[in-house]
């Protein structure tokens, strides 16, 4: 297919002067419009403005000038098809070979959180949507760009013969409807935020490919990243991430998420599931606090801090195998001496989930579930004491810091805590005692004493004797949901043995 007519209107500039220099020393008309008309010109370069073509105006500040039957017609005219060269020769239309388009930043300009709807929506393209698709369409006889970065490739094929082939139309066709899809997507997703009272009525999904990954969960599964996550992370030592890495670093972001503004904090993660947790003055007592909550699974684990990671406590993690390590910064002389083991994964943390507008999908049979991310805190002052006994400061402080580790910990979640670390963790079992029967017994395994602790539960307790069990083994406050229609044996059970209770009013559920 030969190129004889273009037409270029691009927000993006990059590029545009020399693409337009090469279509003249070509030989081609070139149409344009507005500010792309004008660098056109200022390169030298002659361009006819899209007004002459249609014989009316830009208008409405320059809202409408494409949406013309001497521009649509010219892009979708079937050049081969004898009917339609006689209908546009007939309406004075001439036929583009070419269409250059990229859109309004639409994408870009919402990531300012402080934008109004209507500077958001006065971003929003129309004409350049409909001449994209349009060229997508009638890929036969017109080639459709969108991107600065595809330049390169159509001139290298243009400059050889003045023509380009099918299959270069094809795949940039397909590029086309791809680009038009997210950028749909975006604006159906802008506007579901918008109604912070509705969920969408229908799920549009658009996320780019970030990586081909090696396998999934098991070497027999096929599996790709899809999104952004270099907005979140850098591994900037090590092997390439696997899926199963992903999954585990995102349970360790989401969870630090919530203690990145505290004290200096040490998470240690297995299989998605915290090992350990403390909060200590700093980085090194509190690593070594997380890990003694379970010296057994954090190895081949990962390693995440909410501050600079210091050579002491490098040396500490390092002292077994670590998979991961992540943290916001990494002090002087740190990084040399992780990069001594070359199987470990180093991460710089670059932002955390705020995780207020998030939502979750989740596959299931025939469909996904589709919910908004767990990103609930709850402060002293969101607490009910129902016991006799009011909670002591020290209880109140461990209550808290319990309440936002168990709602990382797969249901049925029991978290013992202390001190500002965990005792311990018991997770992911079908009945609530069983999970706190596992909690005490790593304690124990630990030698780590429960006596004086706080036990928090991710939903309320059924029955009474989980909390008579807690208060056997050592534990003197327990914050959970309430709720149950058992609440007052349980509260009676608690003041029958001096505990101090807290109702949050929430759950925490995590399947």
């Amino acid at each position: 297919m030969q190129i004889k007519r273009a037409l270029l209107s691009v927000s993006d500039k990059t590029g545009i002067a020399d693409l337009a220099k090469t279509l003249h020393n070509a030989g081609v008309e070139i149409v344009s419009t507005g500010g792309t008309a004008k660098t056109i010109r200022d390169a030298e370069i002659p361009v006819t403005d899209v007004s002459e073509v249609t014989g009316f105006p830009e208008c409405l500040n320059g809202r409408v000038k494409t949406l013309h039957p001497k521009v649509h017609g010219g892009i979708l005219a079937r050049t081969s098809h004898q009917p339609d060269n006689d209908e546009i020769e007939e309406l004075e239309i001439s036929a583009f070979e070419l269409v250059v388009v990229n859109l309004y930043p639409f994408k870009e300009v919402i990531k300012n959180n402080d934008i109004s709807a209507a500077a958001a929506t006065e971003n929003i393209d129309i004409g350049g949507p409909t001449m994209v698709r349009a060229a997508a369409k009638n890929f036969a006889h017109v080639c459709i760009l969108t991107n600065p970065g595809q330049y390169r490739e159509f001139q290298s094929e243009f400059s050889s013969s003045n023509e380009i082939g099918y299959s270069t139309r094809l795949k940039f066709a397909r590029k086309a409807f791809a680009h038009t899809a997210d950028y749909d997507a975006a604006i159906s997703q802008y506007f579901n935020q918008l109604d912070q009272q509705e969920l969408p009525v229908q799920l549009n999904l658009s996320i780019p490919k970030h990586a081909g990954l090696r396998y999934g969960e098991n070497p027999h599964q096929k599996a790709s990243v899809y999104g952004r996550q270099n907005d979140f992370i850098d591994c900037f030592h090590g092997k390439e991430l696997s899926y199963n890495n992903y999954l585990d670093i995102d349970s360790a972001l989401r969870t630090m998420a919530d203690f990145k503004d505290e004290d200096p904090t040490v998470a240690i993660f297995k299989h998605t599931v915290p090992c350990g947790i403390s909060t200590k003055s700093n980085l090194n007592e509190a690593y070594q606090r997380a890990f003694a909550t379970d010296t057994v699974s954090p190895f081949g684990g990962i390693v995440i801090t909410n501050r600079p990671l210091d050579l002491e406590t490098a040396k500490s993690i390092d002292s077994i195998f670590t998979e991961i390590i992540l943290a916001p910064e990494y002090e002087d002389g740190v990084i040399d001496f992780l990069k001594q083991k070359k199987n470990r994964r180093l991460i710089r943390i670059i932002d955390f989930p705020n995780g207020t507008n998030d939502y979750s999908i989740r596959s299931i049979i025939g469909g996904v579930l589709y919910q908004q991310i767990d990103s609930k805190i709850v402060t002293g002052d969101d607490l009910k004491v129902v016991t006799k006994r009011q909670p002591t400061d020290q209880e109140l402080s461990d209550m808290l810091f319990g309440w936002k580790v168990v709602k990382h910990v797969k249901s049925n979640a029991i978290v013992y805590a202390k001190e500002q670390s965990t005792c311990g963790i018991g997770t992911g079992q079908t009945s609530r005692v069983e999970s706190s029967v596992i909690a005490v017994r790593k304690a124990m395994n630990e030698d780590l004493s429960l006596k004086g602790s706080a036990i928090a539960s991710d939903a309320f307790f059924p029955f009474a004797d989980g909390v008579i069990a807690a208060a056997q083994s050592g534990a003197t406050a327990v914050i959970q949901p309430g709720g149950s229609i058992r609440d007052e044996e349980v509260i009676e059970a608690a003041n029958k043995n001096n505990m101090a209770m807290v109702f949050t009013g929430i759950r925490h559920f995590k399947h």
